[in-house]
């Protein structure tokens, strides 16, 4: 694939697809302790936007995640997909943890069919082809028959994100996705995200990436939103204006990470 010179969102209406309104979350833990993650937290999505997040360790980021994929349900607020509210979970927004969330019994095929286990308009051999078909774009053609326990992490990260793309989200969201993986396969991973999310035949719309390699979203994300310590709130939030592919080794690269940090410290 070949990729964009200019982040995608710059020919794109920004509209919000996917918002979180003034949500509140939090845990009860033993001894009657509460562990309050959000107080009032507001954040939106925009269409076809590479939305970064970051954040101290334990300020509830993967737990945002959750929220916005339908998962954990918000004690007050609510999260609305394309205006409309979110109660559970959808495959138009497709959530990518960073455990790998395989069933060891099953085949990498297998695994990837799961997320299409539901979905009652499409035939078993039109779900065997898109399955493939996907295992195809993030390089496993051939592993289809192999077992999660005869793959290197980096393979495992391959087939969670097939899984997560088969449905054809219009939302990816991802914790830590190219974490314990070597260097590699990291910017493997992270050019094959990029180019699919730059091309507008395939999904995802919008990305929302929590990471703490400040480098890597500023190398993924058109906007970074930073969180404060629980209960977290928005610090700030960064427009990166940087053309793709982004250089590294660049000064404007690292004036942007440089000013993230600050921001979080």
């Amino acid at each position: 694939m070949v990729v964009s010179e200019e982040p995608r969102t710059a020919t794109k209406v920004l509209e919000s697809i996917l918002e979180c309104r003034d949500i509140h979350v939090s845990y009860n833990l033993r001894k009657g302790m509460v562990v309050k993650v959000f107080e009032g937290l507001s954040i939106s999505v925009r269409y076809t936007e590479f939305l970064g997040i970051v954040g101290p360790s334990g300020c509830g980021k993967t737990t945002l995640l959750k929220v916005m994929a339908g998962l954990v349900k918000p004690s007050v607020g609510a999260v609305y997909y394309k205006g409309q509210p979110l109660n559970s979970p959808t495959p138009a927004i497709a959530l990518v943890l960073q455990n790998f969330a395989l069933f060891p019994w099953y085949t990498v095929l297998e695994n990837v069919m799961l997320a299409l286990s539901k979905d009652k308009e499409l035939s078993k051999q039109d779900k065997l082809e898109r399955c493939r078909a996907f295992l195809n774009m993030v390089g496993l053609s051939g592993f289809e028959s192999a077992y999660p326990a005869e793959l290197s992490d980096g393979m495992k990260r391959k087939v969670m994100l097939a899984r997560a793309l088969v449905t054809q989200p219009d939302v990816l969201l991802m914790d830590e996705p190219f974490s314990n993986v070597d260097p590699l396969t990291a910017i493997s991973l992270r050019r094959e995200i990029e180019s699919m999310w730059l091309s507008e035949s395939l999904p995802p719309s919008s990305v929302v990436l929590v990471s703490h390699d400040i480098e890597e979203v500023v190398e993924l994300c058109d906007r970074v939103i930073v969180l404060t310590p629980r209960p977290a709130k928005i610090a700030a939030t960064l427009d990166i204006s940087l053309p793709r592919p982004r250089i590294r080794r660049s000064r404007e690269f690292y004036e942007y990470v440089d000013e993230i940090f600050t921001l979080m410290s």
